[in-house]
């Protein structure tokens, strides 16, 4: 089975200072780097008196032309003191500190403010004094240079006032960067580690340099990022370029753009229509507000009409960036025709309601965007989503036999992500995404989940059953449940 059919990350091995580096997937992060700027080693762990690294790259444009650029900082600087260890500074271990140490431990309020002013005031005095400034880190602190000789990199080195965060910054232009640039950055990376640890602090560690670092939880609906959906490539690089656009109003207005105020959402259920929009509320960093039916629809005389109108009202004063999700749309907007009935004047009403607040929203409050989503687009008016309200109109189909095996692997990752862990393989090595994703005709993302669920509960009561080792999820159990669920649909 090739790598790329595989749901376990694969990446190219490399050493450096005795340490063990994989890059995984590169190419893919410098994919992703063009249209948002990507996150490594963020969970790592460095030899002192090096605290923390953040790595990121991204794209800029120049006069010149676009480029990628790498950006590093590798930081000495301690944490803050805490109160806790303020107190163990003063309180030492003579007889008078443990003392002290007793009374506060008791809840003695006049110990506790007696200790905590003298800390204060200690910390106070030290840095009046200039005392709490760190040394001189080991690496020169005046600005210079990190080249790798063979890719030709150069990066640029500065250091902030304190001394105790080096920068390192380089640029290739995007139509030439290769995986080997993002390679000899991590080189020069964890050189200026070396030049502030020593030679040998780096000697039997292992880093992993992948977006995927994903938290050893699992992720939540509320979590979910553009980079974990599968199977629609096309819809999330659209989604992908208006987060750009919300992301950067002064762009917007310098050119007159007007970004789109309006997204339509629209296929069969389970295909991710509301992940999708969760997904573009974390790419902006919005916030998210879903409305469903019962919010906006009332049994009493004009309570509809209310209700709609103070959902725009709440919108227009919204400070921070805000996504709202009109879910299932159709519900709720939906034109009764010519009907006199009281249900049908009150949806004409909310209907007419809606199209009068979406014509000046953005203009009155440009943080807003405003999602719909419906399984039964044409039960929605024409009038209601022409452009200038809903300026984008996508289509959220059933997935493909190939959107399909994406959609298992970016499952699959995300559980292995969070539950595995040393010892324990949650799947099998030798998966073939590629026939799951045949095997699943038909199937939409909500039901490969469901098909994953299954195994899941029969593997961990199997489990409770034995108490013993559990072999791995397999192919064949995969498919078994795949089978179990298309027989239930069909």
């Amino acid at each position: 089975m090739s790598d790329a059919s595989s749901a376990r990350p694969r990446g190219e091995t490399f050493q450096y200072a005795g340490a063990t580096v994989e890059l995984v997937e590169p190419v893919t992060v410098l994919a992703a780097a063009r249209v948002n700027p990507v996150e490594l080693l963020r969970s790592a762990s460095w030899p002192a008196p090096v605290n923390r690294v953040g790595l990121t790259v991204s794209s800029e444009d120049r006069p010149e032309g676009p480029v990628h650029t790498f950006a590093a900082a590798v930081s000495t600087a301690d944490e803050p003191m805490s109160k806790e260890r303020i107190r163990s500074l003063v309180l030492g271990h003579d007889p008078v500190g443990l003392l002290l140490a007793k009374r506060i431990e008791a809840g003695d309020p006049i110990a506790t403010r007696f200790v905590d002013g003298v800390g204060a005031a200690a910390v106070a005095a030290y840095r009046k004094l200039g005392l709490d400034r760190p040394e001189k880190p080991a690496a020169s602190r005046e600005p210079g240079t990190l080249a790798d000789a063979v890719v030709g990199l150069q990066a640029g080195v500065t250091y902030d006032e304190s001394g105790t965060v080096m920068r390192l910054t380089a640029e290739v232009p995007r139509d030439e960067v290769t995986p080997a640039h993002l390679q000899a950055f991590v080189g020069l990376v964890l050189q200026a580690v070396v030049e502030l640890a020593g030679p040998k602090a780096l000697e039997g560690r292992r880093y992993t340099v992948s977006r995927d670092n994903l938290p050893k939880t699992p992720t939540t609906t509320q979590d979910v990022t553009l980079d974990m959906v599968g199977g629609l490539a096309d819809i999330v690089g659209e989604l992908r370029q208006i987060a750009v656009s919300f992301r950067h109003p002064e762009a917007m207005a310098r050119w007159g753009a007007r970004r789109p105020q309006g997204i339509l959402m629209y296929g069969p259920p389970g295909t991710g229509k509301t992940m999708l929009s969760r997904a573009l509320a974390n790419e902006i960093g919005a916030d998210f507000r879903e409305i469903r039916t019962p919010e906006i629809l009332d049994k009493w005389l004009g309570g509809s009409e209310r209700n709609i109108k103070q959902i725009f009202r709440d919108a227009r004063h919204y400070r921070q960036p805000t996504l709202i999700l009109f879910d299932e749309f159709d519900s709720i907007v939906s034109y009764a025709g010519s009907g006199g009935d009281a249900a049908s004047q009150a949806l004409n009403a909310v209907a007419g309601i809606f199209k009068q607040e979406m014509n000046d929203l953005i203009e009155a409050n440009p943080n807003v965007i405003v999602v719909a989503t419906t399984n039964f687009p044409h039960r929605v008016d024409d009038s209601l989503i022409r452009s200038g309200r809903f300026d984008v109109k996508m289509s959220v189909p059933k997935p493909d036999a190939a959107s399909r095996s994406e959609i298992f692997r970016k499952m699959i990752r995300g559980l292995i992500a969070a539950h595995e862990s040393a010892g324990f393989h949650m799947f099998a090595d030798d998966l073939d995404l590629a026939a799951l994703g045949e095997a699943s005709h038909g199937m939409t993302g909500a039901d490969i989940k469901e098909v994953l669920r299954r195994v899941q509960l029969a593997k961990a009561m199997q489990d409770a059953r034995t108490g013993g080792v559990v072999e791995p999820i397999s192919q064949a159990e995969l498919l078994a449940s795949v089978r179990d669920l298309a027989g239930l649909s069909g």
